[in-house]
């Protein structure tokens, strides 16, 4: 027995030290940076304590950005899994092509952000864009005279594309799960007089829960430190309205069009985003802890 317990210590070590060099040192450095003011350059660092994070409580663009970072994780991710499930029902119904549809749902997911970004700017252009044109031909005057890139109706519209972008990521996530359940498992339930819905909740959610807790804690990583969409988005000049935590983050510590650097208090910033990212992980664990089911 202690010779096992020698040879699990001896495999989990060089992990463990990779964990601790790139993940448990840098954090509690970055926990002590954001004691400091500091601009990042030099050693002009004066220790404040707990200013920074002081600051934050009562940082009304901080609160700004995680409300937005919020909305991103729970209305985008309520609508993504909808999706995601939907599309998981149609294309194991039989569908032909099946194959090629789940293809160019996942296709967002091999192009370059900066490439999805551009179309999308593209699509919403209130001049020459894909929306326009569509309603210009169908007579829709509102919607071709609705600004989808202003301050105002930017987040939505960003929101939007984020949610196209992730669909067909957990589609895949999600159809794996579902491809391993036994056919047998759904004749026992047409046989038993369910009808589809019954089906789906008694027999194919139950039997994939574990991916889909593991799509789900994925999808609420990805949503809290999402920043490269919706900054590549707008540019160098991201309005407010469209900041998240991720941007705020590095808005603070790097500026916009002209630097700000202050470093101490974008690393308080990063250290509220971890800890963010922990409690969600840890309530989603939590929340969604099921018996393990073997078939």
């Amino acid at each position: 027995m202690k010779a096992r317990k020698g040879l699990i210590i001896l495999f989990l070590l060089p992990a463990s030290l990779l964990y601790g060099i790139f993940f448990l040192l840098p954090a509690i450095q970055a926990f002590r940076y954001s004691l400091y003011n500091w601009s990042g350059f030099g050693d002009s660092k004066v220790f404040i304590g707990l200013q920074n994070y002081v600051e934050l409580v009562n940082d009304k663009v901080f609160w700004l950005s995680l409300r937005n970072t919020m909305m991103i994780l729970v209305v985008g991710g309520i609508i993504v899994f909808t999706l995601a499930f939907i599309m998981t029902v149609a294309l194991n119904s039989g569908i032909k092509g099946k194959k090629l549809f789940r293809a160019m749902i996942f296709l967002p997911n091999v192009i370059a952000t900066i490439a999805l970004t551009t179309l999308w700017a593209y699509i919403y252009n209130p001049s020459f864009g894909i929306i326009v044109n569509f309603a210009k031909a169908f007579g829709l005057e509102k919607l071709s005279n609705y600004i989808w890139t202003s301050p105002d109706n930017v987040f939505w519209s960003v929101l939007i594309a984020i949610i196209w972008m992730n669909v067909g990521y957990y589609l895949i996530l999600l159809m794996a799960g579902v491809d391993k359940i036994p056919k047998e498992f759904y004749e026992a339930a047409e046989i038993e007089g369910a009808n589809k819905v019954q089906t789906f909740f008694k027999v194919t959610v139950p039997l994939i829960w574990d991916v889909l807790t593991i799509a789900v804690v994925l999808y609420s990583i990805g949503a809290l430190k999402i920043f490269e969409f919706p900054y590549a988005f707008y540019g160098i000049s991201v309005p407010q309205q469209l900041y998240t935590v991720g941007i705020y983050l590095y808005i603070m510590g790097f500026g916009k069009r002209y630097p700000i650097y202050r470093l101490g208090y974008a690393t308080a910033i990063g250290v509220m985003l971890l800890l963010s990212v922990i409690i969600v992980v840890l309530i989603l664990r939590k929340l969604m802890k099921r018996d393990i089911l073997e078939y």
